[in-house]
């Protein structure tokens, strides 16, 4: 039997006690055995003997993963002082979140509490383990989008490069000012899909969300899986169409003075955003069908939502486009604000009913929904 002991490691890992049947765990409380008849994870059985808030929300859950952000930070800011880049912190965005979700599911484990891969992977159930499939499908796609691009421009983000002539801006100071204060953003918004694998023992402890069972909790998943496949289209639909109008401005087929207002384009200004605040969303859905949604997990959209909207999304990007069409592109800058006015940045007006693009998104998630539930059915 493994026999898990409370340590103080910043990485939020615990000290495990002996490997047989007279092992004896420091704290009396065992949280894993291996498995003497059939179970629905085939290898090992969890025991739960806590909640979330039981352990310490700042010991546990945040702590852990704000250290694990912060180290990843000071690589990055390594790279982009060594490289005058500073879009080196956008490749860690996704990198990062999608490798604590990783490390917290198994990484962990392994290495921390000496649990067996084979039992670590065991114990993670269906839901979760769709909830790292997705956010490794979002934070693979977007990597491959920003350094794919990043390598293409062979310099800076534009944005990056406006930033960096700033009075008083300096790489002493994009440490405390960029880096690592978006290591805190990513600590929170990782939440919902890293304090699950971080306390084993959260889901015996009824939380303040209703119980879902049977039918409920089978429609609850769909509709997650559904607002999961609604936002990787939409930012996979804006990326795709915004490529091909640049594209088209490049052979002449558009006019270099107009504004990318194709597709799901044409739904908001900023369809990419919102298709990455839907993925968001979808992740507290997916353990409120498993019942494993606890308050805390909801920072992470919230968090998220708050970083888009006012700290690095849509203002920033905004902001720059303002200041740059105003020098190099009047005309552009005439048709960014009749765009400006005529579509909102983020959430979709009632008009909107009655584009297409609209249906042909949520036919995104209603399709995402039925192959999911299709794939569940052949592997069952």
């Amino acid at each position: 039997m493994l026999h898990l002991a409370e340590t103080t490691n910043p990485w939020g890992g615990h000290s495990w006690v002996g490997d047989g049947p007279s092992a004896i765990p420091l704290d009396n409380r065992p949280l894993y055995e291996p498995a003497t008849g059939p179970t629905s994870r085939g290898v090992c059985t969890k025991l739960f003997h806590s909640s979330l808030f039981d352990v310490g929300i700042l010991r546990d859950t945040l702590l852990p993963s704000l250290t694990f952000h912060s180290g990843l930070s000071l690589i990055a800011y390594g790279a982009g002082r060594l490289t005058d880049r500073l879009e080196t912190k956008d490749w860690l965005w996704p990198a990062g979140q999608v490798l604590n979700a990783w490390w917290s599911a198994l990484g962990k484990r392994v290495i921390c509490d000496g649990i067996p891969l084979y039992c670590s992977w065991a114990i993670i159930d269906r839901p979760q383990r769709l909830l790292l499939a997705g956010v490794t499908l979002w934070g693979s796609r977007l990597f491959w989008r920003i350094a794919s691009r990043s390598i293409k421009r062979g310099g800076d983000d534009p944005r990056y490069e406006a930033t960096k002539k700033q009075h008083g801006w300096s790489w002493n100071k994009a440490l405390f000012t960029t880096y690592l204060p978006e290591a805190v953003f990513q600590s929170l918004i990782t939440l919902p899909f890293t304090a699950p694998f971080r306390h084993l023992a959260g889901s015996d402890v009824p939380g303040p969300f209703a119980t879902l069972s049977g039918a409920y909790a089978a429609v609850a998943e769909a509709v997650a899986v559904g607002l999961f496949s609604m936002g990787f289209a939409l930012e996979v639909l804006a990326d795709w169409q915004l490529d091909s109008f640049k594209e088209k401005e490049k052979s002449g087929q558009e006019s270099p003075s107009a504004m990318c207002r194709e597709g799901v384009w044409s739904i908001v200004r900023h369809p990419n955003y919102l298709g990455d605040m839907l993925v968001h969303l979808s992740f507290p859905l997916l353990l409120w069908s498993s019942n494993s949604l606890q308050p805390i997990h909801l920072l992470g959209p919230l968090t998220n939502y708050i970083f888009l909207r006012y700290v690095s999304g849509d203002k920033e990007n905004e902001h720059c486009q303002a200041r740059r069409y105003s020098t190099e592109n009047v005309n552009k800058k005439i048709d960014f604000d009749k765009y400006r006015r005529e579509e909102n940045a983020f959430w979709p007006d009632k008009c909107q009913v009655s584009n297409k693009w609209t249906w042909i998104v949520v036919g995104a998630g209603v399709a995402g929904a039925l192959v999911e539930g299709l794939v569940t059915q052949l592997i069952a």
